[in-house]
């Protein structure tokens, strides 16, 4: 097993890391919590695979369980959702005393841990991701949100959960897309901070590959993460790096309305573009692009930036959270492990969107 823990400031926690951890789910929570009632919050595509497993194992250590299944999909990081879910908590007679259990891939791990966080003015949370992507990412560091027609997360809070617990060998009911998807937001901790872990992913021959050591991988990725966090917990400087790709993601995303390409995908395009746009801007080494750009390929996500309308990519990137006063800043990198927090006149973005479209 590995395990590290996150020290934040508000409250630390661990996260634990091994294969086969949900068969053991009920006696590890029985660790951490000595209350009655747990609500489980899941999607309906997890839930076939473990609900049931998850329910049956913390019953069998004398818990009083509650299951709300949401429908699978980004769709359900709205407020129609919430009220749902919130319904369903009270028809359970969930109090403070009680916890909540977000059992899923990211937009349950953010969406339930928003319900955690304001549901009573707070539920203690705790975090059990199903996906490559949650695992590596999401269900670290306390970020948990809902979205708005305008734009992705843009209602959230920090929010810590008492512990994640994560089991790789989950991984092995996802499709080679969920995979891939997964594998954008590990390419991207390679990018900003870790060279090794970058070369690392482009020795594998593929991403099944990649999966035979993948909860190394993770616990690499947990690190990092956890490192980040630890010294800027809500996201006024330094986290910011691990948005990388992020800024032009989001807009993609948004544009198709979350359904023309997943989150990973839609970063992968983000980091490839906004590396060109710095090698063009004499920020970035000449060729770091083109070394994202393989990455990428090798684990079957786009690189290339679909036809967007100029102004719908600039509207989505005005409201990103990074942005402070009329700054539009982005996560750039130097070269390869290599990250800082940049500012470019919307001008060059502009610029460079109308001369790279399909």
């Amino acid at each position: 097993m590995y395990s590290l823990d996150v020290k934040a400031s508000s409250g630390s926690y661990p996260i634990y890391i091994k294969n086969g951890l949900l068969g053991e789910i009920g006696s590890e929570v029985k660790k951490i919590y000595k209350g009655r009632k747990i609500a489980v919050v899941t999607d309906s595509n997890v839930n076939k695979f473990y609900g049931q497993k998850v329910i049956n194992a913390l019953n069998a250590e004398g818990f009083e369980t509650f299951k709300i299944v949401v429908k699978a999909g980004e769709e359900s990081k709205s407020f129609e959702t919430l009220l749902q879910v919130y319904d369903k908590l009270l028809d359970f007679k969930i109090n403070r005393g009680d916890i909540i259990i977000a059992l899923g891939g990211g937009v349950v791990g953010d969406m339930a841990g928003f319900v955690a966080s304001t549901f009573l003015r707070g539920i203690p949370l705790i975090q059990i991701p199903t996906t490559l992507l949650a695992q590596v990412d999401s269900s670290v560091g306390g970020k948990v949100a809902v979205d708005l027609p305008r734009g992705k997360n843009l209602v959230g809070s920090f929010y810590n959960p008492k512990a994640v617990f994560i089991d790789p060998l989950l991984l092995g009911t996802l499709s080679e897309k969920f995979v891939s998807d997964g594998m954008g937001e590990v390419i991207k901790y390679g990018v900003i901070k870790d060279s090794e872990l970058f070369y690392k992913l482009m020795n594998y021959e593929n991403s099944e590959a990649a999966l035979k050591g993948i909860d190394e991988i993770i616990y690499t990725c947990c690190t990092i993460k956890a490192d980040i966090v630890e010294r800027d917990e809500h996201d006024t400087g330094e986290r910011m790096l691990l948005n990388f790709g992020h800024t032009i993601g989001h807009a993609v995303e948004q544009f198709f309305n979350f359904t023309g390409y997943s989150h990973g995908e839609s970063v992968g395009i983000g980091m490839y573009t906004i590396t060109k746009i710095g090698e063009e801007l004499g920020i970035t080494k000449i060729g770091t692009a083109n070394i994202i750009k393989n990455i990428l390929i090798k684990y079957n996500l786009p690189w290339t930036l679909p036809e967007i309308k100029t102004e719908a990519i600039i509207e989505a990137i005005s409201h990103d959270k990074k942005n402070i006063g009329d700054s539009m800043n982005f996560i750039l990198i130097e070269s390869i492990g290599n990250s800082f927090i940049g500012e470019i006149h919307e001008d060059k973005i502009v610029e460079y969107l109308q001369n790279n479209q399909k």
